[in-house]
């Protein structure tokens, strides 16, 4: 992906949250191919090591820290060490993200509780602990990325959109607290994402029919507003949730 020069991460320090969905090497891949040295926090299911793949085949460092993003002396340890190796972090990318789907009236307690503790405890955690040094240093880019749950409903997600809304306000409100301290806070919202290539099979699907796209998307096309939006370019936006979704919201 060819990178525009006001986009250019070179020198930038980047952490990227991990999760099982496979998309963090193609993202963390698009900020190494801007410039940034990367580094990867998640547990050791989740697809960070094969994020240090995508980074390092771009020719810059990558660092695999192995965390749980929901507690909190984890993640500032996470934090402390990117600073101790790569000297300062610029940018967060609150990747990291759970799936669920199930019947309100069936949803239980603990799984209530892991899904918000996965999807927005971390996002607390992590833009907190990156925060404190990007205050510090008066410059910084957060990234979250979302999903378009954040501003419609979904049959059998309640868990799954309450999440999201609250990364949705999550970006708003600390875009605005701190706007005049450097910090840039934005996010994406992904619409049907899949890292699996299309098939024929696939193409006849009713979600494929409904989008108007005519296909899933894929987090490659994350890749480009990412970059920018972790750039020095993106300086006078803050506080929003750009919307990558083969045009579903348009039906809303």
């Amino acid at each position: 992906m060819p990178i525009p020069q006001e986009w250019n991460l070179d020198g930038k320090t980047a952490i990227i949250t991990a999760d099982r969905r496979g998309w963090t090497p193609f993202l963390a891949a698009a900020l190494a191919e801007a410039g940034a040295d990367v580094a990867i926090a998640g547990s050791v299911r989740s697809d960070a090591a094969d994020a240090v793949i995508a980074v390092e085949r771009q020719g810059r460092r990558a660092l695999n820290i192995t965390t749980d993003i929901t507690d909190a002396d984890d993640v500032e340890a996470m934090t402390q060490r990117v600073v101790d190796e790569f000297g300062k972090v610029d940018i967060l990318v609150n990747n990291a993200r759970a799936e669920f789907g199930k019947p309100f009236e069936d949803v239980v307690e603990s799984e209530w509780q892991t899904l918000m503790d996965f999807n927005v405890k971390s996002m607390y955690l992590c833009s907190q602990a990156a925060g404190r040094r990007m205050l510090a240093q008066e410059s910084g880019r957060i990234v979250n990325i979302g999903s378009g749950l954040a501003v419609r409903g979904l049959w059998n997600s309640v868990a799954a959109c309450a999440a999201q809304g609250a990364v949705h306000q999550i970006t708003s409100a600390l875009a605005l607290e701190w706007s005049r301290r450097g910090i840039r806070v934005n996010a994406i919202g992904a619409g049907w994402v899949t890292t699996e290539e299309p098939t024929e099979e696939t193409q006849r699907e009713l979600l494929v029919r409904y989008l108007p796209s005519r296909r899933k998307g894929h987090p490659n096309d994350l890749c480009g507003l990412l970059v920018y939006l972790a750039s020095d370019a993106c300086d006078f936006v803050t506080g929003q949730t750009i919307f990558i979704d083969g045009g579903a919201l348009a039906h809303a």
